[in-house]
């Protein structure tokens, strides 16, 4: 079954000059598709989205983030953007050495079989200013401010005392973290005429109906019963010392991918979106490799404080660029040697 891709400026994104971080991103077309009919435990209108976008392929892993991490968190973490529980808990996946002073940086590191894991014990402010970094071009040796990780998709600031809040996303922004109708559409969605179901959107992100099975995992953390309808959950990834964990990202194998060509949507770590909830609280999808298979439907969904940090909260990014800029952001981007993104197209 062939994929839907963005016509003319899909052929004319091709793989760039990246920067320390490249994200690999699937084409999510089909604009305009009908939105979920089944769905009665989400917001009216799930699943429909008006334009064609891309997605992450994977969940950002601890590599990625160890990349932001140095850039901008060598002399000093102000916002915490690391959690020490990265280090500690044998789920997390990176390592911190160095005092943060000026003769004796930060440095951060995966850990031994982790760098292809996703990244956990972010917050949504953690997304929110990794997107941005990736928005600015991944400046590195800097710290936390404007123009680097507080200000370009997004907009971070306070309410005069202690809460951060996190502005609309701009109008000019290309990446992002998705929305709930984008990460939706690009977990469940296949259209029927392409051979999905007749409302168009399966129960779970593997393109099935049917339960998916638990996946298991070997000793450096990869999935040994990949095929059809695999993920991870439910305490199946046995690996170092632990009753459950992370999995390499994609591991699951090419047959428990969505339609559209991303992995893990189903399992792993539940996944933050950018889509306010009340007040701030935000939303995270996908379940994680202790939940269970309810956890994995599409009418399942949790809100959060942005501010949640924990083993079974990551996340994935989403690229929008701006209609009819596409060509000259490409000529822009090689000049200035900070392209970020690889676009791959799906057979």
């Amino acid at each position: 079954m062939g994929r839907r891709l963005l016509g003319a400026w899909a052929a004319a994104l091709l793989p760039l000059a990246a920067g320390a971080v490249t994200i690999d991103l699937v084409t999510v077309g089909d604009p305009g598709n009908v939105s979920d009919p089944l769905n009665t435990n989400a917001v009216p209108g799930i699943g429909s989205v008006g334009y064609a976008y891309s997605i992450g392929k994977f969940e950002v892993t601890n590599t990625n983030y160890v990349e932001f991490l140095n850039a901008v968190a060598a002399f000093g973490d102000t916002y915490g953007l690391y959690n020490a529980n990265m280090d500690s808990n044998a789920r997390g996946g990176i390592a911190r050495t160095g005092s943060g002073t000026l003769g004796d940086p930060y440095v951060y590191s995966s850990k031994a079989d982790m760098g292809d894991k996703p990244v956990n014990y972010v917050s949504f402010y953690d997304a929110v200013r990794f997107v941005n970094w990736l928005e600015n071009g991944q400046p590195t040796g800097t710290n936390q401010v404007a123009g680097v990780t507080e200000t370009g998709s997004y907009t971070l600031f306070t309410d005069g005392g202690s809460t951060t809040n996190v502005g609309a996303r701009a109008g000019s922004a290309t990446w992002v973290i998705p929305t709930e109708n984008e990460w939706y559409k690009a977990a469940y969605h296949q259209p029927s005429g392409s051979g999905g179901p007749g409302d168009s959107y399966w129960l779970y992100p593997t393109q099935s109906d049917g339960v998916p099975t638990v996946g298991l995992a070997d000793g450096t953390g990869s999935i040994t019963n990949d095929g059809s309808n695999v993920a991870n959950y439910n305490f199946g990834a046995d690996w170092n010392g632990q009753d459950g964990n992370v999995t390499t990202v994609g591991s699951a194998g090419a047959s428990s991918d969505s339609y559209y060509g991303t992995f893990d949507q189903a399992g792993n770590v539940r996944e933050w979106n950018e889509t306010i909830v009340s007040g701030t609280s935000r939303i995270l999808r996908g379940g994680a490799w202790l939940s269970s298979a309810a956890n994995l439907e599409s009418s399942d969904r949790l809100t959060s404080s942005p501010l949640s940090e924990l083993s079974v909260n990551g996340f994935r990014v989403a690229a929008i660029p701006e209609p009819g800029s596409l060509v000259v952001l490409g000529v822009a981007a090689l000049a200035a040697g900070v392209w970020g993104r690889r676009f791959r197209r799906r057979p």
